[in-house]
C-alpha cells in the first residue's frame, strides 16, 4: 500500500483516491458501498487513521460508520484500544468478542472473529459450541468472561462473585476492559446488523438463529 504523507492534496489526487488504487471497495448493502474517490475531508481522515492503524483493513462497520466521520472516527479508535492495547490477554479478548457475536447472531463480527479466535489459541471446539448455542467446555479464565458477559447481557448487571472473579484473575483495569469490550462489540454488532452488512463473496454465514 501506498504511503500517503500529509492530509492534503498529492499531485491533485484526494488521499481517498490514492489510497483506493490499493485497496478493495467497501462492501455494504442498506448503506450503500461508498466511492473511495468522492469522500469529504473528514471521511478521508478517518479512513487516513484506520489504514495507517493496526488494522489496516476497511472491512466491518467502516463503510456505515463514514456516513458519520467525526464520530466513526473516534469509535474506530476505541475499537483499536480495545482490540490492540487492551490488558486482556489476546484469547480471551477474541473469546469475549465470539460469545458477544453470537448474542447478537453478528455473522460478519463472527465470521471474521472466529478467525482471530483461531489464531489466538482458542479451541475451535469452544467456538463452534458458542456458536450452535452450546455452553463451551471452557478454561477458568473463559468460565469467568463467559459469566459476566451472560449475566450483564442477561440482567444487566453482574453478581458479586462473577465480578471478583474477572478482577481477581485480570485486575480491575481488566474489568473496565472487558465491559468497555462488551458495549463496543454490541455497537458495532447493532451498526453491522441493521446494514445487513455482506460476508465475502462465497462465504455461508456461520450462525443459524437461537431459539
Amino acid at each position: 500500500m501506498q504511503k500517503i504523507i500529509g492530509m492534503g492534496l498529492v499531485l491533485g489526487l484526494t488521499l481517498s483516491a490514492a489510497l483506493a488504487a490499493d485497496i478493495p471497495p467497501l462492501r455494504g448493502d442498506r448503506f450503500k458501498p461508498l466511492d473511495l474517490n468522492k469522500l469529504d475531508a473528514a471521511q478521508n481522515a478517518m479512513i487516513h487513521d484506520i489504514l495507517t492503524g493496526p488494522r489496516a483493513s476497511l472491512n466491518g462497520p467502516f463503510n456505515v460508520l463514514l456516513r458519520s466521520p467525526d464520530l466513526g472516527n473516534r469509535l474506530q479508535a476505541v475499537g483499536e484500544d480495545l482490540r490492540f492495547k487492551t490488558s486482556l490477554p489476546h484469547a480471551i479478548n477474541e473469546f469475549a468478542i465470539v460469545t458477544v457475536a453470537r448474542e447478537w447472531t453478528a455473522q460478519y463480527e463472527f465470521f471474521a472473529h472466529k478467525k482471530l479466535a483461531l489464531m489466538a489459541g482458542v479451541k475451535e471446539e469452544a467456538i463452534d459450541d458458542i456458536a450452535t448455542g452450546r455452553t463451551p467446555k471452557m478454561t477458568p479464565d473463559q468460565q469467568a468472561v463467559w459469566t459476566f458477559i451472560k449475566e450483564l447481557d442477561s440482567i444487566h448487571h453482574v453478581s458479586d462473585s462473577t465480578f471478583d472473579n474477572v478482577k481477581q484473575r485480570f485486575g480491575e483495569r481488566g474489568v473496565v476492559d472487558l465491559i468497555c469490550l462488551i458495549g463496543y462489540y454490541h455497537t458495532m454488532s447493532m451498526l453491522m446488523n441493521v446494514d445487513r452488512y455482506p460476508l465475502p463473496p462465497g462465504e455461508e454465514p456461520p450462525l443459524q438463529p437461537l431459539r
